[in-house]
């Protein structure tokens, strides 16, 4: 017997999800998670909607379709260009940190929009050089 693949939310019923519901022009968007720098929404949104363009300063932002169908524009950072993708059930894309972005609804359904902000190595400054003492 096959066990049932638990990535496979189409299958999962979102209902019933603590957190603030929150109308909007496109829908609505209910928070499910947020800690230190992640956090996961949930949209419902209609047909025809689409959101602000909009972009965050320092937060990534991933939108997952659960049975929706969105078209994902994105104004990029480093070369005067739009790219578009169209994502549906079970596909997801990316935006990050700093980049113009924002969906209109193709088909109905639910979207998760998960958000997180990453530590970078590069983060130091140094004014000075360590050393020693002598």
């Amino acid at each position: 017997s096959s066990k049932p693949n638990p990535l496979v939310l189409r299958k999962v019923k979102l209902v019933n999800l603590t957190g603030c519901t929150q109308g909007k022009v496109w829908g609505n968007t209910r928070q499910l998670f947020c800690g230190n720098n992640v956090e996961l929404q949930i949209l419902e949104v209609t047909k025809d909607g689409f959101c602000s363009k909009h972009r965050h300063k320092h937060k990534f932002n991933r939108f997952y379709c659960v049975d929706a169908r969105i078209r994902v524009k994105v104004w990029k950072a480093d070369y005067p260009l739009c790219d578009e993708i169209v994502i549906g059930p079970g596909e997801w894309t990316q935006v990050p940190p700093g980049e113009w972005h924002m969906f209109e609804v193709l088909i109905p359904g639910r979207v998760l929009e998960i958000y997180w902000t990453e530590l970078s190595g590069s983060d130091i400054e140094r004014e000075t050089c360590g050393g020693l003492k002598r």
